[in-house]
């Protein structure tokens, strides 16, 4: 526990993001045509309507048209297409991220 203390603090003092020493996900909307996932898991669902993103502290359902998955690395993975709406399913509590 003293470990994860230290680091927080030497992060923070670094003025680290938190997305960078965490496995929290970032998401980075671009319009309504572009969203980038970074920290994800894998995922879950994949049809030209519906793309279902596992993270580390819960999934991401993301509706359209014609929806695309391009530059998928390890660390991030964008989707494309004609994004209707999109929303998160916690599976964890912020209590046990770590």
């Amino acid at each position: 526990m003293k470990k994860k203390n230290r680091a927080s603090k030497i992060d923070r003092l670094l003025d680290l993001p938190k997305e960078v020493y965490s496995n929290e996900p970032k998401i980075i909307i671009t319009g309504f045509d572009e969203m980038i996932i970074e920290n994800f898991k894998g995922i879950l669902e994949y049809e030209e309507f519906i793309v279902r993103i596992n993270t580390y502290i819960g999934i991401i359902n993301i509706n359209g048209y014609n929806l695309n998955l391009e530059n998928m690395t390890n660390d991030d993975i964008k989707v494309t297409g004609k994004i209707e709406s999109f929303d998160l399913e916690r599976t964890i509590d912020e209590g046990e991220n770590g």
